[in-house]
């Protein structure tokens, strides 16, 4: 089985003004250009290839508070969807991010689907999503497969499981002790991503998913796995 990976982090409806999605997306963008050459020419998303190809943007402040005020990126009042693909054929990412709810119990959200064969270390894949963390500052955030989000079933909702990489905001509470093989880094003074393994997480071994459980009830004796926008 070829599994698709993807980097997500989550937060509570959080309104804020156009400019201040603007500044965190550039923020984004940048750090994601330092991790990878793949990852710093993006264009808008289009209705074919070609469409697409057309309409390349500069992911500055600037630029993208002109497009975020384009009504085909505005769902509601202050609340804006946006997505960006990295233009290559070979290496494809996509980034969407979709922000700004007023509507209590709506989560924001940010997430990067890059092609298979461009996840290639731990340390690339923490990077990204270290790059998101610090642009949208999350609950929670994580890097794994969608097909192990889906085994989980209820328990794949959104800031109540594990994935290969997990991020824990500082306010969801410190994170317990960890079985050896498991690695903890801080994200600054933001919070902490817990790294199950150093090779890719794959549902394919049975030893990730027996650790995935071990660490997942660890987590959530701690009270750290609470669904985004449900009280601790």
């Amino acid at each position: 089985m070829t599994e698709s990976y993807y980097a997500g982090v989550y937060w509570p409806g959080r309104p804020e003004p156009v400019e201040t999605y603007a500044r965190r997306a550039e923020a984004m963008f940048q750090r994601l250009a330092s991790t990878d050459p793949s990852l710093a020419t993006w264009y808008e998303q289009g209705r074919s290839r070609e469409a697409a190809l057309n309409s390349r943007f500069t992911p500055d402040a600037r630029s993208l508070s002109q497009l975020f005020t384009k009504k085909k990126y505005q769902i509601g009042e202050g609340e804006i969807s946006f997505a960006a693909w990295n233009g290559r054929a070979d290496d494809s990412s996509v980034v969407n991010f979709s922000c700004g709810s007023p509507v209590a119990g709506t989560v924001d959200l940010c997430v990067w689907a890059p092609a298979a064969q461009g996840i290639h270390s731990v340390a690339e894949v923490s990077q990204v999503l270290v790059s998101m963390i610090l642009a949208w500052e999350p609950d929670w955030g994580v890097f794994t497969s969608d097909e192990h989000r889906d085994t989980l079933s209820e328990s794949g909702d959104v800031g109540a499981f594990i994935g290969w990489v997990t991020y824990f905001s500082r306010h969801r509470g410190p994170v317990p002790s960890l079985p050896g093989s498991v690695r903890t880094e801080p994200v600054e003074d933001k919070g902490t991503l817990v790294i199950l393994t150093p090779e890719r997480f794959t549902l394919a071994n049975p030893e990730h998913v027996a650790l995935a459980e071990e660490v997942r009830e660890r987590l959530d004796r701690a009270g750290l796995l609470n669904p985004i926008g449900t009280a601790p």
